[in-house]
């Protein structure tokens, strides 16, 4: 018998975004291992799962994939799921899954890892941002110091749209930036995706420095960031 690994993806925000397939995964697998428990939780809770959820935090991806490995080696069916979105995307999850697939391979060649795909605040910012982006560069969490200034430069000088994440804590600060080298360029900010407050906003980085000035309140969130390639 084939046991697996199923990389699972959950809501960014709406939790009615889980697909049907999420679901009935997580309830039919042995075990599930998250970002955070109590993030899983609450998730599970709402729709009436019961499947235990391991103690390790998969933020620990090396002592994670260790306690992964002991599980499916004992014949259990096992599911990753991270706080929001897609494991392994801008999230933990990469070096689990490349641990469990080198194992796999030398040791117990009938495991199987198998994507249960879903919500992706990426896909959903680039539907409703309103841009061409048939290719684009999509570098996740930008570095907080180190290599920031060199990154902001290679943002201004491609010739594609580039999407990254950002945090509250730095949006105003990646503006400045993005004003000091990108001046000119359309910037798309998608804050809150699928949520109560979900808001698309557009325009130059002093248009949304303005912006942000005027309406402080909504420095909150998450964002997704969209740099036009024109």
């Amino acid at each position: 018998m084939t046991n697996k690994l199923y990389i699972v993806a959950t809501p960014i925000g709406n939790l009615e975004d889980i697909t049907l397939r999420a679901l009935r995964i997580l309830k039919k697998v042995d075990l599930i291992f998250a970002e955070d428990t109590r993030v899983a939780k609450k998730l599970l809770a709402h729709f009436g799962i019961g499947t235990p959820i391991a103690k390790r935090h998969t933020r620990d991806e090396q002592k994670a994939a260790e306690e992964i490995i002991v599980e499916l080696e004992a014949g259990k069916n096992i599911a990753l799921i991270s706080d929001a979105g897609t494991p392994g995307i801008s999230d933990p999850g990469a070096f689990i899954i490349q641990k469990v697939r080198e194992w796999g391979k030398k040791v117990r060649p009938f495991v199987k890892i198998e994507a249960v795909p879903g919500p992706s605040a990426l896909a959903a910012a680039i539907s409703v941002a309103g841009i061409s982006a048939n290719e684009f560069l999509f570098l996740g969490f930008l570095p907080h110091k180190k290599g920031r200034e060199t990154l902001f430069k290679e943002i201004a000088a491609s010739e594609r749209a580039v999407v990254f994440y950002e945090s509250p804590h730095r949006i105003l600060k990646t503006l400045e930036s993005l004003k000091k080298f990108s001046p000119e360029k359309k910037i798309t900010i998608c804050r809150e995706l699928t949520k109560i407050y979900e808001e698309v906003i557009g325009g130059t980085a002093v248009d949304l420095l303005e912006f942000f000035e005027k309406y402080p309140e909504k420095v909150r969130g998450e964002f997704v960031v969209i740099v036009s390639n024109k």
